[in-house]
């Protein structure tokens, strides 16, 4: 086979990526037949025509790395898939007398959709939360104390934590930013980091409240394992390639 110009290898690298969503150095490299220093620079050529986003071992064609943006901006994105995505989640908590419900959009809208048959307890750091089910018929919350961070209207902090320490609970749905199956969960932010790792421990049951537009990226600040997850919630865009290796490790998907 005779060696690929650096357009032909271009035009196989978007070809390809347009139809995986993400590539790695090494499998370019051998199929192309050059180095994988080779790759690096077209990689890195693409990504400056804004083609496509560099990662660690590859490439892909979305952002992979998540930002921590402010809560009014998150609000309006994907708004219907995170609605579908708490209508489901729904039906974990019909037998639940205890849940704790993370920061984000996606968890706040689990919070707007919430209305238990019989009494349960809300454990929340989120004001948002808090606020919206305070006077909900049979619910009764408990909103943790901390300093607020303006981002996400959510508390942080020792005082959290101090709570935590005394408290259980059977359900604990989180939001996050980032959702790999052999790295885990992330979020954007470290302070946050430190509480949900917290909450993950106090909770007997992780629920991971994604859309689809976060797998496949990467937060800052790793929150747990795939190994710590019961169930994702996601919505119908998840690829099956990707139900199939959470899945492998014992995850349960719920498609909303």
């Amino acid at each position: 086979m005779a060696t690929r110009t650096i357009t032909e290898r271009h035009e196989y690298i978007l070809n390809k990526i347009s139809k995986k969503g993400k590539l790695n150095i090494d499998d370019l490299a051998r199929e192309m037949k050059v180095s994988g220093v080779t790759i690096r620079k077209d990689l890195k050529l693409l990504e400056e025509k804004n083609l496509l986003f560099r990662t660690k071992r590859g490439a892909s064609i979305s952002n992979p790395y998540a930002g921590d943006r402010p809560l009014n901006e998150k609000e309006f994105i994907n708004i219907d898939e995170k609605k579908k995505i708490a209508k489901a989640a729904i039906d974990l908590i019909k037998n639940a007398d205890s849940i704790m419900i993370g920061s984000g959009t996606t968890a706040f809208a689990l919070a707007t959709v919430l209305h238990p048959s019989k009494k349960i307890t809300v454990i929340t750091p989120a004001l948002k939360v808090g606020l919206e089910l305070s006077n909900r018929n049979n619910v009764e919350v408990l909103q943790l104390g901390g300093v607020i961070r303006p981002n996400s209207s959510s508390v942080a902090g020792g005082y959290a934590l101090q709570v935590l320490e005394t408290i259980s609970c059977e359900l604990l749905f989180l939001g996050v930013d980032g959702i790999e199956p052999d790295y885990g969960a992330t979020i954007s932010n470290l302070t946050e980091a430190t509480l949900n790792r917290r909450m993950i421990e106090t909770a007997q049951t992780l629920i991971l409240l994604a859309d689809s537009s976060k797998f496949n990226r990467r937060g800052v600040a790793k929150i747990c394992s795939m190994e710590q997850v019961d169930y994702i919630i996601t919505d119908d865009k998840i690829p099956t390639h990707l139900i199939n290796q959470f899945e492998d490790k014992g995850v349960k998907i719920i498609i909303s």
